[in-house]
Parts: structure tokens; sequence; C-alpha cells
């Protein structure tokens, strides 16, 4: 009696072995979709990141400032892709990991710099196009790019790794929760410019517009949930293991969404655009001053 007392289970036992395997199986099935959904951006992502660069730095070489940024943006993205074929390939030691984790983090946050420079340089073109005009210049350029790379290197690989993860992930998501303002400051402004301005056409209108709107959109369609999620986590607090997956997926499609901007870099003409707003401000600007001197006399 006592054999067959020790070897036999409860029925609560067997209730709990039950919801236990049916976790495990719901897990395995979303890690399936993760796997193949990060596979499908791998492969399809990748490659179309690689011959945009290319296309682009031939524009550079044309003394053209403004792919300099986007370029930087896609090199964070190749980062990220880099990141993904690791995951795919199966598990790492614990140092390894949180190296490639390290190089990861690096990845999303240059990606969000870069996003905001692309955002604020569309709104210096539009709304201040003197200033921009004088000041622009690759070297500027690439000083701004050298800093936010140094930047997010020293964080993810001087500061992160002595500090809490719970502090880590709290000073991401607050890392990646400041350009949110900025991006619809920047949209707001250019669109205010943009209807009092009469010397750029409607096409052009159209492209810098969509450029910011999709900025905007890829930040905070794909960006700002697993920002949310950092803070909730930084906080304390659990969330679901299908939320944290979703999160996490949408991050993965940030680098394939990023490609949109090329459609807007390559067939917006900013020379003649800069040139356009420019003269109509010295024109406004001549007509102000010979008004203001026939008042004085």
């Amino acid at each position: 009696m006592e054999n067959i007392y020790n070897n036999t289970t409860s029925p609560s036992e067997n209730h709990n072995d039950t919801i236990l395997l049916e976790d495990q199986n719901y897990k395995i099935k979303i890690n399936v979709i993760m796997y193949v959904g990060t596979c499908i951006i791998i492969s399809i992502g990748l490659p179309l990141t690689l011959v945009t660069i290319y296309a682009l730095y031939s524009l550079v070489r044309k003394d053209q400032v403004s792919p300099i940024y986007i370029i930087n943006l896609l090199i964070s993205d190749i980062i990220q892709f880099l990141f993904m074929i690791v995951w795919v390939l199966g598990p790492m030691e614990k140092m390894a990991g949180r190296f490639v984790d390290g190089i990861y983090d690096c990845g999303v946050m240059t990606s969000v710099c870069f996003m905001v420079c692309v955002s604020l340089e569309r709104y210096l073109v539009i709304v201040h196009p003197l200033w921009y005009r004088y000041k622009r210049t690759i070297k500027t350029s690439v000083t701004v790019c050298v800093m936010v790379w140094v930047t997010t290197i020293v964080f993810n690989f001087a500061v992160f790794p002595w500090v809490d993860d719970s502090v880590v992930k709290l000073t991401i998501s607050v890392f990646l929760l400041l350009p949110f303002p900025l991006l619809i400051f920047f949209l707001v402004r250019t669109l205010k410019a943009l209807s009092a301005s009469v010397s750029v056409n409607s096409a052009e209108k159209r492209r810098i517009v969509g450029m910011l709107v999709s900025v905007l959109l890829i930040y905070t369609l794909l960006f700002l949930p697993i920002t949310v999620m950092f803070l909730v986590e930084g906080a304390g607090s659990d969330i679901s293991f299908l939320a944290r997956s979703l999160c996490r997926l949408l991050i993965r499609l940030s680098p394939l969404a990023d490609l949109v901007l090329y459609i807007f870099i390559r067939k917006a003409t900013l020379g003649k655009l800069l040139a356009s707003v420019c003269c109509c401000k010295e024109e406004s600007n001549d007509s102000h001053t010979s008004a203001v001197n026939i008042d004085n006399i």
C-alpha cells in the first residue's frame, strides 16, 4: 500500500502538469513563428540594404550631404541583421550572448539616433534653409555620425555591463523615448513651413512630408512598443510572453521598414529644393528691408 501511495499522483498535480505542458507548447509555437519571421526578414532585408547603401554611396560621391545619415541608418540595420543571423543559428554561451546583445543594442540605439538626424535635416532644409545652406558639409555630417556611434558604443560596453539589468532596460527605454516628441515637432513645424511656402512644388512637398511621416510611423509602430515594454519591465512589472515576443518581432521589422526612406531620398532633388527655398527667403528679406527703409524715409 505504501508503494502504491507514493507512486500515485493527485488530480491537482496532473492538472498542473497539463497546464505546464500546454504552456510549453504555446511558447514553442510562438518561438517557431519568431524563427520563421526572422528568417524571412533577413533573406529580404539584408541584400536589399546592401544594394541601397551602394546606391546612396554614389550620391555622396557627388557631394550630396543628405544620404549620409540614411547610409549610417542602414549600416545600423546591417548590424541588426547580423544579430538576427546569430540568433537563428542557435544558442550561445553566456558571455558571447551578452556581447552579441550589446552589439544589437548599439544597432537599435544608433538606428533611432539617425532617424532623428534624417528628420532634423528635412526640418532645417525647410524651416531654416539659409542657415542650413551655409552650415551643411560632409565633414559636419560625418562628425555627427561618429559622435552617435561612439556614444552608443560607450553606453553599451563601458556603462551597461556594470549596472543591473533593470537599470539597463530603464535607461534604454528613456533613450528610445526621447526622440518621440522631437519627431512630432519636426513634422509639425515642417508642415507649417511648407503650407506657407510658394517656392516648393507640390511633388517636392509630398516627398518631404512622406519622409517625415515615414520616420514617425516607423518609430511609433516598431520602436515605441518595445520602449514601453522596457519601461514596464524596468518598473518591475511582468509582461506576457506573447506581448514580449510581438515587441521583439516588431523591432526586427524596423531594418526592413527603413528601406522605404530610400524612395524619398532618391527622388528628392535636395539641392534644387534648398536653392529655391533660400532664394525665396532672400527675396522676402530684401523686400522687407526695402519696406523698412522706405518707412524710415
